[in-house]
């Protein structure tokens, strides 16, 4: 395995405790793992389990209690500028067309419109979106909306890619197409990314690894490789050693149908 030294990101030794009024709330502890350059990393445990917590530290948007994330050398002290960020739901501003919410962080970088209108074109093209640039939120289904957040995402064009549950509202049929469609871009961009997930089956079809947390405080149980090939197609999950990992990633999270 590559060291340390060549991750894109290293978690070191980190925990996170909340403070509240009645008693504090353990989230993570001793979390420690690294993420190479242009590799799929997928977090996968209960809920509760400190992951969203722990994709929120390594984004720099919250700080960690103890321990340190590493980002290229470089300690997370801070929101980091050069990650793109995709939640559970889009989040799009319905005043403003698709291509607008997709320019968004560009306006709030301060970078220059002109520059990246041709950008924003390339993406929402590659996301199957080219005819939908002017229509609004409202006007289109929910997993359109989610590619056109994957792309304001990866609009300013960071090097790290963080995905909180991205397509946890969705129904299965569109979730499924998800997947491809994600899949698709990150064979095209090669980004670093690291998703969290609750569908083991989608971290095995996604990644290529799998961190597997233990419940709250969230602890790494174990981190699988997974030894698919690549491109990734939707026959693959008809492959037995598919099915394998999902069956002993579900039995290391403890669930009782595995």
């Amino acid at each position: 395995m590559r060291g340390a030294a060549e991750a894109a990101i290293v978690v070191d030794n980190l925990g996170k405790t909340y403070v509240s009024r009645h008693e504090p709330v353990h989230a993570l502890d001793g979390v420690s793992f690294a993420v190479h350059e242009s590799e799929f990393i997928a977090i996968v445990g209960h809920s509760g389990c400190g992951k969203t917590t722990l994709l929120k530290i390594i984004a720099g948007l919250i700080p960690a209690s103890s321990g340190s994330v590493r980002v290229r050398g470089k300690p997370v002290i801070g929101p980091l500028s050069d990650v793109g960020m995709v939640f559970q739901r889009p989040v799009l501003l319905k005043w403003r067309s698709i291509f607008d919410n997709v320019m968004l962080p560009i306006e709030m970088l301060g970078l220059g419109r002109k520059t990246y209108k041709a950008k924003a074109v390339e993406l929402l093209a590659l996301a199957g979106l080219a005819d939908f640039h002017h229509k609004y939120p409202s006007e289109l289904s929910g997993g359109m909306q989610q590619r056109a957040a994957i792309c304001r995402a990866l609009i300013h064009d960071p090097t790290l890619l963080l995905m909180d549950e991205p397509f946890g509202a969705l129904d299965a049929m569109t979730r499924e197409d998800m997947n491809l469609e994600l899949l698709r871009i990150w064979e095209e961009r090669r980004k670093t990314s690291v998703l969290v997930t609750h569908s083991i089956s989608e971290a095995v079809f996604l990644s290529d690894r799998v961190v597997v947390m233990s419940p709250r405080p969230g602890r790494i149980a174990d981190i699988l490789t997974i030894d698919l090939r690549r491109p990734r197609t939707p026959e693959i999950k008809l492959d037995s050693r598919f099915t394998e990992l999902v069956q002993i990633i579900g039995k290391k999270i403890g669930l009782a149908y595995i």
